[in-house]
């Protein structure tokens, strides 16, 4: 079940909402949370009932594991090891065995038959979100849950179940027990959701056809602006549709009286690719620097290894998107760059004008997305090399001027919702008193009704709804 179908919008949230806010009026919190609880569990099992298992085990895998880690301190560590192993072991089972079983066949040149698995969606979100919260545990960090089911709906919560962000337990641990479902959250709340709603179904929707279109055009028929546009177009899609399901997210968890962090903050204003990994998957990125980065030592080491660890953390990343080469070399590829701005050339690039460093974080960036989009590496540098002019193509050809006049205004709406300028209109007013303040807030919930009616129409006339980090 995703966020943008009808069954969620009218038969899943519709019932959910009523049976929620009847036990939070007359104050019974644990009765609310499993309520919560219970949906959330259905929200993951919808469509593929045995995935279900996966997520019970991994909330007994994590709630037992922190149980031990607390209470038997000689042996917290041993305790650790094997809880973070158990996680590791069925993520790489579901996500990574066939990946490894095909490229032993292509190197030691057998023929192990690869296994008849069904990748379960957000197995990676919920797994690193797990092991999250024992590791924590076992930093002191956070305080042991001794409610099972507490454990379980931080875990399993439907918000951010499938695609994040990824929440970590001390952030939400006191609202669990003790959060207060308010007006002014419900309706922020849904005015977010809605937000994301409008991200996802209107804008990457339909630049997602501009960028399947381009992009599926034989590398041989393309130009050098053609293969520029494809790019484009689908960093525009992938923005608009991951940023839109953490809106929607984050939106819904306000609506249950959630406070989650937030996941983007306008990627593509970046005047580096340090800053654009600031600003990009916060959730992800932060993950990797609290448990990998500065566990090995962060910046707090040699240089030598203060380069080990970026690498390892980079590798990881990209491993983590999916088992293919392509997203290996894509964590490579910005790790190569982040060395370079770090050690290299970081202080020569801060010289230049603003507008010169925007123009080379976003070439570095689009061509990170062909990386990205490509099933074969062979594609990705044959796609590459049309960008630069090296693979015998014209610069611009008829395709490229009827993609720009076909799909002219979804470029421009992207462009519009991909910099700050309503965030800036929108605090400006804010800081405002008196009666345009009112019209604002009064505006705001028409425009939510509006985006919501409009997304409807969107959904029901569209056949195009792919989620992309569903795949992750």
């Amino acid at each position: 079940m995703v966020f943008s179908s009808l069954n969620f919008l009218f038969l899943f949230l519709p019932i959910l909402l009523p049976c929620y806010f009847l036990f939070v009026f007359i104050k019974k919190r644990k009765i609310s949370n499993f309520v919560l609880l219970i949906f959330s569990l259905f929200f993951y099992a919808y469509g593929t009932p045995k995935f279900i298992f996966i997520m019970l085990f991994s909330i007994i895998v994590n709630y037992v594991g922190a149980l031990f880690i607390y209470n038997d301190k000689p042996y917290k560590k041993l305790a650790l090891f094997i809880t973070v192993i158990l996680n590791i072991s069925v993520l790489f089972y579901y996500k990574y065995a066939n990946f490894f079983i095909e490229n032993i066949n292509n190197i030691f040149n057998i023929n192990i038959n690869t296994l008849d698995i069904i990748f379960p969606i957000g197995i990676s979100f919920f797994t690193f979100q797990g092991m999250s919260y024992v590791i924590d545990v076992y930093r002191n960090d956070t305080k042991v849950q001794k409610n099972p089911l507490n454990v379980a709906l931080y875990i399993s919560l439907f918000p951010q179940l499938i695609a994040g962000p990824i929440v970590r337990y001390s952030t939400v641990a006191f609202e669990i027990e003790e959060r207060k479902e308010t007006l002014n959250d419900c309706s922020e709340g849904i005015i977010r959701f809605c937000t994301g709603l409008l991200k996802k179904v209107i804008v990457a929707n339909t630049i997602g056809i501009a960028a399947k279109e381009i992009l599926s055009v034989p590398p041989s028929s393309m130009s050098v602006t053609l293969v520029w546009l494809g790019a484009v177009a689908y960093a525009f899609q992938i923005y608009f549709d991951f940023s839109g399901y953490s809106d929607m997210a984050i939106g819904l968890g306000r609506m249950f009286g959630f406070h989650f962090l937030e996941n983007f903050n306008y990627p593509y204003i970046s005047k580096s690719i340090t800053e654009f990994w600031r600003r990009w998957h916060i959730s992800l990125s932060t993950w990797f620097r609290d448990y990998i980065y500065i566990p090995l030592g962060g910046n707090r080491c040699t240089k030598i290894k203060n380069i080990r660890n970026i690498a390892v953390v980079w590798i990881l990343t990209g491993f983590w998107h999916g088992a293919s080469w392509n997203f290996i070399a894509w964590g490579v590829y910005f790790m190569l760059f982040l060395l370079g701005e770090k050690f290299v050339y970081g202080k020569l690039l801060e010289k230049f004008p603003a507008f010169l460093r925007h123009i080379y974080a976003i070439i570095l960036i689009l061509v990170g997305w062909i990386i990205f989009y490509c099933s074969s590496m062979d594609t990705a540098i044959a796609l590459i090399k049309n960008m630069f002019g090296f693979g015998k193509i014209p610069f611009i050809n008829n395709l490229t001027v009827y993609s720009v006049i076909e799909y002219k205004f979804e470029f421009l709406i992207a462009f519009i919702g991909s910099v700050p300028i309503f965030k800036y209109i929108s605090e400006f007013i804010k800081a405002r008193d008196g009666f345009i303040k009112e019209c604002f807030y009064c505006l705001r919930v028409i425009y939510a009704f509006i985006i919501f009616l409009l997304s409807i129409v969107f959904i029901v006339s569209s056949t195009f709804n792919p989620f992309i980090y569903f795949r992750f």
